[in-house]
């Protein structure tokens, strides 16, 4: 798998994608395991930037943000940060802990202009942020007495055409994710990054066929699928 690097983004482009996510019943999470997802998230954010050219920030403990300069690289790098949150060995201390476990991070895809970006000051402004924002804020379950869950992977632009041909997409994907065991999550995780079932063997400490029977049983084959159809309707833009 090739990926665009770092330093093959060295202009400007007219739309950016930004990831906003927000980690479902993170308040279910015991203070210990708190400070294991913080700590894991920045190392992959620091990965991220390493291959994608990212710029990802913990806004609060259980909110993200993540600018893909490279706007075709943004449905990897969101699943990459959610399989990585669902591959997760954490304790709970109330019941809420097992939305976390099913879904583990909402997040909307935002895929317009920016109107400035410096990661050096931090600095993410524009349509983007904004539409990503305002869409997992509206579908936040924080402080309802009951929990409703109705997808945790959307897009939103101001193309409606593009709107609704990737949402179909995602919302198949999100069904698939949501069945994702531990697991079957930290294959799907080392396959996003491009390594090969054999590479992903000797990592986990496992046979190839047991790698090849997780990546089937989470639906490797038709996430992968999704995420070039994404890839090349994106790159046109």
């Amino acid at each position: 798998m090739r990926f665009i690097s770092k330093n093959a983004y060295i202009c400007s482009v007219k739309y950016k994608a930004v990831i906003s996510g927000d980690i479902i019943a993170y308040t279910s999470l015991e203070d210990t395991s708190k400070a294991i997802l913080e700590n894991g998230l920045k190392d992959v954010f620091n990965e991220l930037e390493g291959q994608f050219n990212t710029y990802s920030r913990l806004v609060k403990g259980d909110y993200l943000e993540c600018v893909a300069p490279v706007s075709s690289n943004s449905l990897r790098v969101a699943l990459i940060i959610k399989t990585f949150i669902k591959s997760l060995q954490l304790t709970a201390q109330n019941k809420r802990h097992r939305y976390f476990e099913e879904h583990g991070l909402r997040m909307a895809i935002g895929f317009e202009e920016l109107s400035r970006y410096d990661p050096e000051a931090g600095i993410i402004d524009g349509e983007a942020i904004y539409l990503s924002g305002r869409l997992v804020s509206e579908a936040s379950t924080h402080y309802k007495k009951r929990v409703i869950i109705k997808g945790t992977l959307m897009f939103i632009s101001n193309d409606k055409s593009l709107d609704d041909n990737i949402n179909t997409i995602f919302s198949l994907l999100d069904h698939l994710f949501s069945k994702t065991t531990k697991k079957q999550s930290e294959v799907i995780y080392h396959k996003l990054w491009g390594l090969s079932e054999d590479e992903i063997a000797r990592k986990l400490g496992t046979s190839q066929s047991s790698v090849n029977q997780h990546s089937t049983a989470a639906g490797w084959n038709a996430i992968e699928k999704a995420i070039l159809y994404y890839e090349t309707l994106l790159s046109n833009y």
